[in-house]
C-alpha cells in the first residue's frame, strides 16, 4: 500500500476529516489532499513525525520503499527525475504481479534498479553538454 493510501486509511480509522488531519499536522487541508491522492510527499520531515505521532505508527509504516525512492528522486533531481522514477517503478511493478517472489527479494531488485538509475545519470552527466543539464521550469 502507497503513502497515500495509507493516509486514507488511517484517517478514516480515526474518524478524522482531511482539514483535521491537516490542522493537526501544521499543513493547509489543500497539501493534505494532495498527499492523500499520491502526488506530493512532505517536504519536511517533521511532517512524517506528526502523521506517525497522530496516527500511532511508525514513520517507516506510513513510507514504503517504493515511496522512499520517489522521495529520493525528487530530492537528488527535483520533479522530472521524481517523474522518471514514478514511471520505472510502475514498469517494473508489472515484472512482480503474480510472481513468486518473496517481498524481501522485491526489495532488493528495487533496490539495484534504484542504484543503477542512479549511476546511469551520473555517468550521461560525463558527455552531455552542461546547457542540456539544466532542468526544465515546469
Amino acid at each position: 500500500m502507497r503513502f497515500g493510501e495509507k493516509l486514507i486509511q488511517l484517517r478514516r480509522t480515526g474518524k478524522l476529516t482531511q482539514s483535521e488531519t491537516a490542522d493537526r499536522i501544521g499543513v493547509t487541508t489543500r497539501t493534505y489532499q494532495n498527499y492523500e491522492k499520491g502526488g506530493l510527499y512532505p517536504k519536511k520531515s517533521d511532517v512524517y513525525g506528526k502523521m506517525a505521532a497522530l496516527f500511532n505508527v511508525t514513520v517507516d509504516y506510513l513510507l514504503s520503499t517504493e515511496d522512499r525512492y520517489i522521495i529520493e528522486a525528487f530530492e537528488k533531481g527535483g520533479s522530472r527525475r521524481k517523474k522518471d522514477i514514478q514511471a520505472l517503478i510502475a514498469d517494473v511493478g508489472g515484472l512482480f504481479a503474480g510472481g513468486e517472489l518473496s517481498d524481501d527479494d522485491k526489495d532488493k531488485v528495487m533496490r539495484t534498479i534504484n542504484d543503477l538509475y542512479w549511476q546511469a545519470k551520473e555517468n550521461n552527466k560525463k558527455y552531455t553538454t552542461k546547457k542540456y543539464l539544466k532542468e526544465p521550469k515546469e
